[in-house]
């Protein structure tokens, strides 16, 4: 068995860590292996405790790990003998070099460090200069990729419609497990209630929700209780999600290695897999720099554009009533209500002033089929 507090894993988001350490878990049932999650949207005094509890292995955001050793007493990491950062580039990315400088100023210099990162950015390059002595570089690939089982294809679409086009497509492809990609928090949230008012089994994921909603939504799209996750980046790196037929860049991505991430998320462990990207006539520079860095030009996606106009009338509707909901939602939080914007059950239900609001109405919601799966 390990020492305790033996190592300390650093990863971006709180998702990931959580992964990390169900497969530390996993691995080190047989010699009791015990692992601590120190992550955001998590009680402090709680976490304090299984600390205190001396754990062989620590996941962490950097965040909260550092609120800890500024914080509780007892805790410290002079006995770490093993330093993994995991997704460098998108700790730096996300503004932990505060954190970062103050984790590696009190941990042992006489340890193993473990950097892993998609690119090697400056500021990796920075870490690597300031956390590693004689490091060993192991480079897989240095080209942006894509697998050859990934079929990519773009939708050149009219921005006013683009709802229209996602309610569309998911029509089409109905049966197939499917990540839609937004820009904000904000968007992921509204698309998914959006998805929901129509009848879909949409579920959001983004980072202003609360740990456990975070965790339950993800949990929900990887057992197959909902077929569609609408998220952020927060979905597009690291996490394990078996089984995803279909990408949707409802937002086109504003840096090209996203798009690399956010379509790895399908056509994974040599299955095939489809990822569609909606540009619409803001997109367009944004969208040839993708073509450029992925050196490939992608072939338009078939669509029936009057079916998809047939949907506009009632997309439009339920876009309505989830954006009421959703200012009912804010202004429910403003008056110190329990539930906002990031506490929104993943398994929630439209509440039924809003489905009356759609009931009678030409067209009614869209006619879900079973579409053609992704092969």
């Amino acid at each position: 068995t390990p020492q305790k507090l033996f190592a300390l894993v650093l990863t971006p988001t709180r998702e990931l860590a959580f992964q990390i350490a169900q497969q530390f878990e996993a691995l080190g049932a047989g010699i009791g292996l015990i692992v601590a999650v120190i992550v955001g949207g998590v009680d402090m005094t709680t976490q304090a405790l299984a600390l205190a509890k001396r754990p062989h292995i620590i996941v962490a955001t950097p965040g909260r790990l550092v609120d800890h050793l500024e914080n509780t007493k007892g805790f410290n990491l002079r006995a770490l003998k093993y330093l993994v950062m995991d997704e460098a580039d998108r700790i730096l990315n996300m503004d932990f070099e505060v954190e970062l400088d103050k984790i590696l100023r009190v941990i042992p210099k006489e340890r193993r460090t473990y950097l892993f990162s998609a690119t090697m950015t400056k500021k990796v390059a920075k870490l690597e200069r300031a956390s590693l002595k004689d490091p060993a570089r192991v480079e897989v690939s240095t080209k942006y990729k894509t697998v050859d089982k990934l079929k990519q294809h773009y939708l050149f679409i009219p921005f006013k419609y683009k709802e229209a086009y996602l309610v569309y497509l998911l029509n089409e492809l109905a049966g197939n497990t499917a990540i839609v990609f937004c820009a904000t928090c904000n968007s992921a949230m509204q698309t998914a209630m959006l998805l929901r008012q129509l009848g879909m089994q949409a579920v959001p994921l983004h980072g202003q929700m609360g740990q456990e909603k975070r965790l339950g939504a993800l949990n929900k799209f990887k057992s197959k209780v909902k077929d569609i996750l609408v998220c952020t980046d927060v979905a597009s790196r690291g996490l394990d999600i078996p089984h995803v037929d279909l990408v949707v860049n409802y937002d086109v991505p504003s840096q090209s290695k996203d798009y690399i991430h956010r379509v790895g998320r399908t056509a994974r462990a040599g299955r095939a897999g489809l990822a569609v990207t909606f540009v619409t006539q803001y997109d367009v520079e944004v969208y040839q720099k993708i073509e450029a860095h992925i050196g490939k030009k992608l072939t338009e996606y078939p669509c029936v554009e009057k079916d998809v106009m047939l949907l506009v009338e009632r997309t439009q509707e339920a876009s309505e009533m989830a954006v009421k909901e959703l200012k009912e939602m804010a202004d429910r939080k403003k008056k110190g209500k329990k539930r906002g914007l990031e506490d929104i059950d993943d398994s929630e239900e439209v509440p039924a002033k809003f489905k009356k609001s759609l009931k009678g109405k030409k067209g009614g919601k869209p006619n879900i089929r079973k579409g053609p799966k992704v092969r």
